[in-house]
């Protein structure tokens, strides 16, 4: 694996986790170091990261709150 592909995944505690977790992606990058972006992508899909997750998540907290409003009502 190239070093710098070494030093933008330890530098991220996201990517390195993720690359924990799900260890086939060593040999992908020791094959194609530029498939790095492609395993930035699976990994905010992975820890729910993306903006429509981010969204959603507000969106439950929001409801959970009026729920809870009109219960003390």
């Amino acid at each position: 694996m190239e070093l710098k592909v070494i030093h933008a995944i330890k530098s991220n505690p996201l990517l390195y986790s993720y690359l924990r977790v799900n260890s086939s992606w060593y040999s992908v990058l020791n094959r194609d170091s530029s498939r790095l972006k492609d395993m930035e992508k699976e990994a905010r899909h992975y820890y729910k990261m993306t903006f429509p997750d981010k969204i959603e998540r507000f969106t439950n907290q929001m409801e959970m709150i009026s729920t809870f409003m009109d219960v003390l009502r």
